[in-house]
């Protein structure tokens, strides 16, 4: 089990040696933790499903198979998620840091849930760390089940089995793309942060100009 553990913690960010090393049950699982629970923010998310859908166009994984599973597993962790902040309440807002925890993560959640309400369950999935937090955070917020299980469905849909397609599609399309991976992980990662980086952006011009104060806690929105 140790052995296990090493190794995987050595190709965590290897993500095509991943993929190869662990196949389509890995990628699975890594995708359920990352939803799922707070200690997956650190997890290559986009990056993993790109590059599976790359690796899929050459034949080493079913791509049919992995864009429905990886749906389903992205899912079912956002429920996870939803039902940890639904019970947690107020009291996963007073949660401390700890190695795998951080509470400014799940500030910009709140934030980012504050801002744009139920929307938010999609527009999260294509932001790293923030599709972590997101999920308790609307469960915190008492968000209506029934309403976050429509937005995640579409949410998930759009983010499991689009990058997955997507990576099909350029290992389809573009020679040897397999070859140049890295090339292909940088990009994907430079476009998932990108959101942020303008956020951040418009938050700093925000503040100099007019300093906002967000309240912490639990919303009422839906």
């Amino acid at each position: 089990m140790s052995e296990l553990i090493r190794s995987l913690l050595h190709n965590l960010y290897n993500v095509q040696g991943l993929i190869q090393w662990g196949g389509t049950l890995l990628v699975c699982v890594i995708v359920f933790v990352e939803t799922g629970l707070f200690v997956g923010f650190f997890l290559p998310g986009d990056s993993l499903l790109v590059t599976a859908g790359v690796l899929s166009a050459t034949g080493a994984l079913n791509v049919g198979s992995l864009a429905l599973l990886v749906t389903l597993c992205a899912i079912a962790g956002d429920q996870l998620g939803y039902w940890i902040g639904r019970h947690a309440g107020q009291t996963l807002y007073r949660r401390q840091d700890s190695t795998f925890f951080k509470r400014r993560h799940l500030e910009r959640a709140h934030h980012f849930y504050e801002h744009y309400g139920g929307k938010t369950v999609i527009l999260a999935r294509f932001m790293p760390i923030v599709r972590t937090f997101c999920p308790p955070v609307a469960g915190a917020a008492q968000m209506r089940y029934v309403r976050y299980l429509a937005f995640d469905v579409v949410g998930g849909c759009c983010w499991g089995a689009g990058l997955v397609l997507t990576g099909y599609f350029l290992g389809s399309v573009i020679p040897n793309i397999s070859q140049r991976i890295h090339l292909v992980i940088v990009v994907v990662v430079f476009l998932s942060f990108l959101p942020a980086l303008i956020g951040a952006v418009r938050a700093r011009s925000r503040r100099i100009s007019k300093p906002d104060a967000f309240p912490l806690g639990p919303s009422t929105q839906e």
